[in-house]
């Protein structure tokens, strides 16, 4: 077994939309960065890299790249699971948190959860995803943009 855990944050900005966890949330601010700037999704890479001792989300898809230009977030995490795979590892669940103000997630959450297990080959209730505000503090607390945690295992496949 392996345990890995990712953060990412990113900057709340207007005229983009806001992805989270593969899911369109209504919003009037969306994510700043390359991809969709889907800072769930990249969390859970970043975990899932972390425990296969792989590196980061930024190494093996660097904003530099035209073609991570927009990418879908559940592009650049089924790809993880193709590396995670290929080192011998397959994911037994994920525990994700979602740091943000506004808006709520709770009506999305089991989409969410939906779309993560079916890119990892999970059952929905191999996937957990929370919400928690920072009460006003710092800049998540003042509304200027998201961050996530995640925590991954991985064990050994049958093949390995």
């Amino acid at each position: 077994m392996r345990i890995g855990k990712g953060y990412d944050v990113h900057r709340l900005v207007e005229g983009r939309d806001l992805i989270l966890g593969g899911v369109k949330v209504p919003y009037e601010k969306g994510l700043l960065g390359h991809s969709d700037s889907d800072v769930l999704l990249h969390a859970i890479c970043d975990a899932l890299l972390g425990a296969a001792g792989l590196g980061d989300i930024g190494e093996h898809f660097p904003d530099s790249d035209p073609q991570y230009k927009g990418i879908s977030s559940l592009l650049l995490l089924a790809h993880c699971v193709v590396l995670v795979g290929l080192k011998g590892y397959e994911v037994v669940n994920i525990d994700a948190t979602l740091l943000a103000e506004a808006p709520k997630i709770s009506p999305y959450k089991a989409a969410m959860r939906e779309n993560i297990a079916e890119v990892l080959c999970l059952d929905s209730g191999d996937v957990n995803i929370k919400a928690t505000t920072t009460e006003g503090l710092g800049p998540v607390g003042r509304g200027e943009g998201m961050a996530a945690l995640c925590v991954a295992l991985l064990k050994e496949t049958d093949e390995a």
